[in-house]
């Protein structure tokens, strides 16, 4: 934390951290000393080698102090004042490391520097003795692709190597020896190289001793774990190994394998052979002469060693009969109790007593052999194991008295090789050779021990496995396979009933804090027995320490020669060298982990190794820490004690009440090193209270977990399956809690060791962690109280809590005896939630240390207040489930046991008569229970539960004369509730009201954290979302609706399901599907469903709508009840089916009724015309692909009655029909040659016809007397309209304007241009509609007259709609006036003059529907339509393309002559591409080349007002021409004209221009007729007629 965060007051005391103090290691009454000269800066980290050390300040800064030889000119100095690494400046340094004789550094960018001793290669420099300053390590992936440096987190120093940890949890080495880990024999290694043996694991931590290695690595999930191989990948020996006796059967699965054990220094492979005799009395010997050295053993420590010696002696004897030693079958001595009283009568070996310390111990273990044996398996034990571990549960009490017997049998061997006198000890000297002498002794004892090692798994404390449930070697009587079903179903049930309590983690907790699922893995050299597996020999490559499994353990330290782990539980596991007691324990052998005895009671956070001593920093008093020293001790002379100082219990080193509070510790050669915070304004001594009674509240959860919880699992008869899964989660969630405690306790550990910056503690960071966790564990906890858990557990368990009432009352805190066990249960489990209390009122001590202005003061705070508030809201949950527990209690029965849920609570029931039903019957009786999840409403042996969720209640109006009434409403009920009393009446009002709102706003567990949060609502919305099946509904019964409700009925988006499978998911009102919504019924005899998207209406399909039926049929269109009504499109089959069709038209009440299309695709039929109940009555035209077209009457989907029958070949029949096809009766037939047959016709059309009537031939002259008729009726059409648009003088409201009739005409545009406006939908239906008919089959000829009157239809029709639209629209063919400036002069085509006409009329400023719906409509229809023009037209079009296509062949002058043009017309020079050119004879289309190209663009327009724009242009084009070749004004006269525009026409080779004339005559504005784009469009009719008859000769 910095001077920023601190208060004004304050920034001093920031001065006062990290202070650093040293003194020499072994002194008895050390006086720690500030390092002289130093400036005081705040040290975050220190480390320290034989002689030198180096320190890590807050600003990045690193300085160096002792013995520094590889620096200039200070090769023999002392360096007292620490002295700055200026190659470091520039670089914020974040961790530094010390070697023995080295020193490295990690930067903020996580490069390494590396400087000092550099004879083995440690500082990674070639070929240099030593490094005077930092250098930076070049530390890359060789392998990868692309090598980039690794970044790294750690570094660790040794004395010949250091070690590296990398951001990606990867361990990198560079040195020498075996130590590194790699796979190499050239030394040193001066390039990084990746300790692959660790790959794909991650490791947490590394530490270095001086020539070993050990890394702390999390735990592979289960998944990843490896089946276990039957061999060893090494030495091929078997993994697990079965040994039958007579008696009993030895199964064992610790092998050691001896990895790297050719090592050119190690010296124990010359044992290897040595005899059994030999190994006894090696023992013998060491034991004898360490025998002064264990006078202050306590008798417990003494039984753990004869407990162990024991054991080692009969595995040994296991390989050697031979021995002499008796075999556990023949000993008498089971009980512990004798065991001890004969190891005290032994004469030499005195035990200070000290008996309950004993008891206590004694029990404790036991309890833990006792619950341990049935506990289920660790992950890392394979499936034999866990046989094994049931079979010990089972005959758990044989595999005891096994072991006691052995332990039993120590007096004998010991009295069969005597003691040695005390005076064959030398006194305790540095150099004595009785010290030597006891140091090499006890080397060749730890060797002795490990080659037996390999024959047996005597090398682990028995009791000590036995006690952590991983039983690696077990003796069970006889084998296996004569163990008894019976036994072998018990084993089984107990294994069932504790699979439980596996380690529970939280995968998110393990991502944020540090992971207790921890393993410790170490190599190097073994000598000492310093690597923990159980052997002196070295390890080339890591191994597991597999006694470490399940520890939890948090930080490693390697010494000289030992090493020490820290686990979360607060205990130190040691092993290796003891020579000068720095394990801090006497058990033997050495090579395996033990736990260290410090001190009693008191929780050791924080330890480090030095050469031949330990440290340790403890919890003092008032959480002030206290440190702890074992090890090497120098004497004074004046001392002489014969006894050997070097094996004394750990001593109290320092009293730092003086000091300050100690935050790390560092050890190294002769010197000892703390760094020390002073406690300003309450800050620091705040921070050592929180993390010294997480770590105890760890412990505590601990020992409830594995002492009462776990015992209690493994009972049987604990009730029903439900029970036993409430009390499982509850278990789980403790079990959960319990690890992230330990996670935070650890997490605190390593926080004290750093900048202690307030906004970096985890329970502020992360805090909705703990409250999730708490609350979690609050609810599975409740949930198994309201279940009667603890009642319940009492009878099985009676024997267990009688037995354990002392451990749980103190486990609780409970002092009163007469306390009744369950209570005490009670108490146990609910202990956690008190911690939360404790959490708020360190963060707010914490807080007070800061401003309140400050944002630290700010975070404090809020954390503070919810923990508090999750602490009173989880006592309100406890008091809630007991008071519901009381309940449950108070009226038993059949109908409350069907009530009671785990999750369930009761607010409060009208048991008092306080509420009634209003009307009820005299004599019934209604009782009223409000549960947080429901409503129930009891009578005599019936109930109804009503769910909150859907029930909504309000008070009745007092009009009503109910003064206290409550209306209740459900989905399907409504009923009134009186109250006795309005205070009642209010009570259940507030009460349902915030039950219904806590079960609507849900998560009821979780508080509402922060203050705005707290505010209740008055009453829970009308409106809401929720499921609800239906009962009683005879539409809905047994459906189920999830979505939104309102007062009761569904109304808004939901989705409903009947148990039939059918589905509706959309909008509802009022209970009823209403709105836009899809349907799903499911086909019972196919595997479809039927599928309806669209609108509904009070419960039923009404308005547009698309259903695709299960038969592959779809109906696109209206709807009205349930039914096909109105406009529609059905769409039957595919191509590829057996009969597809299609249908667009009215329908009725389901029927196709009134004017539709049928397109038969099948057999190419088409019919347009009347319908009435799903057949085709009424008039109607059928077209066939064969070219047949029929006109007619038609009844009962039959051609019956009179009609006109054309054929591809211009025959035509008109007269009676029977059937289809099928002439019967009068009629008239004409053949395409204009001859006629009249008379009665019999016979199907083209199948040969009876004929009974008269033949007529035609006269000569008939014909032309027809002719005339044609041109009076078309010109006679044109004039009808223009007579009928004179006849309506216009009437205008206001001014309209040409902007308005543009905004209207844009208006058009983008409303038609979009489906979802109503305009845009009509235009969209009318063209599928038109196309449907006239594409296909409907692309027939005879249609195109209909085709043109279905488009004036809708021009009509739409232009009605749009006036209703826009009002203030004139009539059809009513003048806009034209304002004077919009009136501009034109050039007119005759003459170069500017000239304004007001007696022909602008096209565009007359309103027509056709000038203001074709640009809309005509783009999309122009496809079908003129392609039935081309149809019609294609005779003439014929005759007419083959005259271009000759005339076209002659060049420009050539066809100017020939059409008559006027010389002084003709074009003498021509531009083209920017070029003039002079018009030779042989030049070709080049004269009037602009109008031509303006000519041929009329086939890319649509309507006819842009194909007349078109015609204006080219003879603007033409005229533009003339006056560049005359160069003066003229007058055209249509004589001069006329020629030059049939040569443009000529030239622009326009194909289907007959197509293009006559759509324009059809479709253009009447009034134009007479105007110029009028003279201009008959110019060019008449010049398509003359091209047809004009003579090529």
């Amino acid at each position: 934390m910095d001077s920023k965060e601190e208060s004004s007051a304050d920034q001093e005391g920031a001065r006062e951290r990290g202070l650093v103090y040293t003194w020499q290691a072994g002194c008895c009454s050390p006086a720690p000393e500030r390092l002289p000269s130093w400036s005081g800066k705040t040290v975050l980290q220190a480390g320290l080698g034989v002689s030198h050390g180096v320190l890590l300040t807050d600003d990045g800064e690193v300085y160096s102090f002792g013995k520094l030889p590889w620096r200039v000119e200070l090769e023999d100095a002392y360096i007292n004042c620490p002295i700055l690494e200026k190659a470091l400046n520039g670089q914020h340094v974040v961790t530094v490391a010390a070697g023995s004789f080295h020193s490295g550094a990690v930067t903020e960018g996580g490069e390494v520097y590396m400087w000092g001793g550099n004879s083995a290669g440690q500082c990674a420099v070639a070929g240099q003795a030593s490094v005077r300053e930092p250098q930076p390590v070049c530390i890359s992936d060789s392998e990868a692709s692309h090598p980039l440096p690794i970044r790294i987190l750690q570094l660790a120093c040794g004395e010949e190597h250091t070690l590296a940890l990398s951001l990606s949890r990867e361990v990198w080495a560079w040195g020498s020896g075996c130590q590194l880990g790699l796979i190499t024999s050239t030394f040193p290694v001066t390039k990084p190289q990746k300790v692959e043996y660790l790959a794909g694991r991650v490791v947490l931590q590394i530490a270095c001793g001086a020539s070993h290695s050990l890394a702390l690595v999390q735990c592979l999930p289960i998944q990843d774990k490896k089946a276990v191989p039957e061999r060893c990948n090494h030495c091929s020996q078997l993994l697990i190994t079965m040994t039958d006796k007579e008696d009993h059967v030895i199964i064992s699965d610790s092998h050691c394998c001896p990895l790297g054990v050719a090592l050119a220094d190690s010296h124990s492979e010359s044992h290897i052979f040595c005899s059994s005799l030999e190994t006894l009395e090696a023992k013998s010997v060491a034991s004898s002469q360490g025998e002064d050295c264990q006078k202050t053993l306590t008798e417990d420590q003494m039984l753990a060693v004869a407990e162990y010696d024991a054991a080692s002696v009969f595995s040994n004897s296991d390989g050697h009969e031979d021995s002499g030693i008796s075999s556990p079958g023949n000993l008498l001595i089971t009980d512990k109790m004798a065991m001890k009283q004969q190891l005290t009568g032994l004469p030499d070996l005195p035990l200070n007593e000290k008996p309950v310390d004993q008891q206590s111990e004694q029990r404790s273990q036991e309890e833990d052999y006792a619950t341990c044996l049935p506990s289920p398996p660790g992950p890392d034990t394979s499936a034999l194991n866990n046989l094994v571990v049931s079979c010990a549960s089972a005959v758990g009490v044989r595999v005891a008295a096994t072991y006691e017997a052995g332990a039993s049998s120590l007096k004998k061997v010991m009295n069969f090789y005597g003691t040695v006198p005390d005076d064959t000890v030398s006194p305790p000297t540095g150099s004595s050779p009785g010290l030597d002498g006891l140091k090499d002794s006890r080397e060749e004892q730890v060797k002795l021990e490990s080659m037996q090692g390999k024959k047996s798994s005597s090398l682990v404390d028995i009791r000590e496995e036995e006690s952590e449930g991983v039983c690696r070697r077990l003796s069970l009587p006889g084998l296996l396979s004569q163990v008894s079903p019976r036994l072998l179903r018990k084993v089984g049930r107990a294994k069932m009933r504790t699979v439980t309590l596996t380690p529970t983690y939280s995968g998110e907790a393990d991502a944020l804090l540090p992971s207790l699922r921890t393993e410790v893995w170490s190599w190097g050299k073994g000598k000492e027995g310093q690597l923990g597996h159980g052997d002196v020999l070295p390890r080339l490559q890591p191994l597991c320490v597999k006694s470490l499994d399940g520890k939890e353990v948090i930080h490693l330290s390697a010494g000289g020669h030992h090493s020490l782990a820290l686990t979360a539980k607060s205990q130190v596991y040691s092993w290796g060298s003891n020579t000068f007691g720095q394990l801090s324990h006497l058990c033997s052998p050495t090579t395996v982990p033990r736990l260290a005895k410090v001190c009693n009671d008191k929780s050791i956070w924080n330890i480090a190794a030095g050469p031949d001593y330990s440290l340790f920093l403890v919890d003092g008093e008032e959480f002030q820490p206290s440190l702890y020293y074992s090890g090497r001790e120098e004497r004074r002379e004046s001392d002489v004690s014969s006894e050997n100082s070097c094996l004394k219990d750990p001593t109290l080193l320092l009293n730092c009440s003086k000091l300050g509070y100690i935050s790390s510790v560092a050890a190294g050669g002769s010197n000892c090193l703390v760094l020390v915070d002073k406690n300003i304004m309450g800050y620091i001594a705040s921070l050592h209270e929180l993390a010294s009674m997480e770590r105890q509240f760890y412990s505590k959860l601990s020992a409830i977990k594995s002492q009462v919880l776990r015992p209690l699992l493994g009972l049987d008869n604990l009730g029903a399956a439900s029970m036993v899964q409430l009390l499982q989660e509850m278990a789980s969630t403790f079990s959960k809690l319990c690890y992230l405690i330990g996670q935070h306790g650890a997490s605190l550990t390593s926080f004290l060791q750093g900048l202690k910056e307030a906004k970096n503690l985890a329970i502020l960071k992360h805090s909705s962690l703990f409250l999730e966790s708490y609350t979690e564990y609050c609810a599975s906890l409740t949930n198994f109280l309201v279940m009667g858990g603890f009642s319940l557990l009492a009878k099985p368990a009676v024997d267990f809590l009688s037995k354990n009432q002392a451990l749980l009352q103190d486990l609780s805190e409970t002092n009163e005896e007469a306390f009744p066990l369950v209570e005490v249960l009670n108490t146990l489990f609910f202990l956690p939630v008190r911690r939360l209390h404790n959490y708020a009122r360190t963060l707010l001590k914490l807080a007070t240390c800061f401003e309140v202005s400050s944002p630290e003061y700010q975070s404090l705070q809020d954390s503070s207040s919810c923990y508090e508030t999750l602490a009173v809201h989880l006592s309100r949950k406890r008091k809630e489930a007991e008071y519901t527990l009381g309940f449950w209690k108070t009226f038993p029965g059949k109908m409350t046991d069907s009530l009671r849920k785990p999750e369930r609570r009761l607010i409060c029931e009208s048991s008092n008569r306080g509420l009634s039903l209003q009307h009820a019957g005299r004599f019934s009786v209604n009782w009223f229970i409000l549960f947080n999840d429901a409503l129930v409403h009891a009578q005599f042996s019936t109930h109804h539960i009503f769910s909150l969720s859907t029930l909504w209640v309000e008070p009745v109006s007092e009009e009503s004369g109910n003064m206290n009434g409550l209306r209740i409403t459900t989905p399907e009920e409504q009923f009134i509730l009186v109250s006795s009393t309005p205070q009642e009446k209010t009570k259940w009002l507030r009460s349902i009201s915030q039950a219904v709102d806590q079960a609507l706003k849900g998560a009821s567990d979780l508080p509402p954290y922060g203050g705005s949060g707290n505010i209740q609502r008055q009453e829970p919305p009308i409106s809401r979302s929720a499921k609800y099946t239906f009962y009683k509904d005879p539409r809905l019964k047994d459906a189920t609706y999830d979505g939104r409700w309102l007062s009761g009925k569904p109304h808004g988006r939901g989705v409903l399901k009947w148990a039939d499978g059918r589905m509706y998911s959309g909008m509802f009102r009022n209970g009823l599907e209403d709105g836009y919504g899809e349907y799903q019924v499911p086909s019972k005899t196919l595997n479809k469903s039927d599928h309806y998207v669209g609108y509904w209406k009070e419960g039923k399909m009404c308005g547009q709508g698309i259903y695709s039926y299960a038969t592959g049929e779809v109906y696109e269109g209206s709807f009205q009840d349930n039914m096909r009504h109105g406009h529609g499109l059905l769409r039957s089959g595919k191509l590829t089916s057996t009969s597809p069709s299609m249908f667009i038209g009215q329908w009725v009440i389901d029927k196709k009724t009134g004017y539709g299309v049928f397109d038969d695709i099948t057999r190419g039929e088409k019919y347009m015309g009347m319908w009435q109940d799903d057949l085709c009555q009424g008039n109607g035209v059928v077209v066939t692909q064969f070219g047949l077209y029929y006109e007619g009457a038609f009844n009962s989907n039959k051609m019956m009655g009179t009609g006109v029958l054309l054929s591809e070949d211009d025959t035509v029949y008109e007269g009676e029909f029977s059937d289809n096809w099928t002439l019967n009766g009068k009629g008239t037939l004409t053949l395409p040659n204009g001859d006629t047959i009249e008379g009665i016709f019999n016979g199907e059309w083209g199948s040969g016809i009876k004929i009974t009537g008269t033949y007529f031939k035609p006269g000569l002259y008939d014909h032309e007397k027809d002719r005339p008729k044609t041109l009076p009726e078309l010109l006679s059409r044109s004039h009808a309209q223009t007579l009928e648009s004179l006849e309506f003088i216009p009437k205008h409201v206001g001014a309209f304007t040409l902007e308005k009739y543009d905004s209207i005409k844009k208006y058009l545009i983008k409303a038609c241009d979009t489906p979802l406006h109503p305009l845009g939908k009509l235009v969209e239906t009318l063209v599928a509609v038109y196309r449907m008919t006239y594409v296909g089959v409907g692309a027939n000829r005879r249609l195109l007259q209909e085709a043109v009157r279905e488009i004036k239809s809708y021009l009509k029709r739409i232009f009605q709609l749009i006036r209703f639209l826009f009002p203030d629209l004139p009539e059809e063919g009513s003048s806009i006036p034209l304002l004077v400036t919009e009136t501009k002069g034109r050039r007119s085509f005759c003459s170069g003059k500017n000239y304004s006409r007001p007696d022909s009329p602008e096209p565009g400023y007359v309103v027509t529907s056709s000038g203001l719906l074709l640009p809309v409509l005509l783009p999309r229809l122009y496809p079908p339509l003129f392609m039935l023009y081309a149809l019609d037209n294609e005779r003439e079009e014929d005759v007419y393309w083959e005259c271009v296509l000759r005339l076209n062949k002659q060049p420009d002058m050539a066809l100017l002559s020939f059409l008559g043009v006027q010389k002084k017309f003709w074009p003498t020079k021509t531009c083209i591409l920017g070029e003039h050119k002079k018009v030779l004879p042989n030049t070709k289309d080049a004269c009037f080349a602009s109008a031509v190209e303006c000519l041929q663009q009329i086939s890319t327009t649509f309507t006819p007002a842009d194909k007349l724009k078109v015609i204006q242009q080219t003879f603007e084009e033409i005229s533009q021409n003339v006056l560049e070749i005359l160069h003066e004004d003229f007058l055209w006269s249509m004589d001069d004209l006329f020629p030059v525009f049939l040569y443009v026409v000529l030239r622009a080779r326009i194909r289907n221009l007959g197509s293009e004339v006559h759509l324009i005559e059809d479709l253009m504005d009447p009034y134009l007729q007479h105007g110029e784009q009028g003279i201009m469009f008959t110019t060019l009719k008449a010049c398509y007629y003359q091209i047809q008859h004009e003579k090529l000769t």
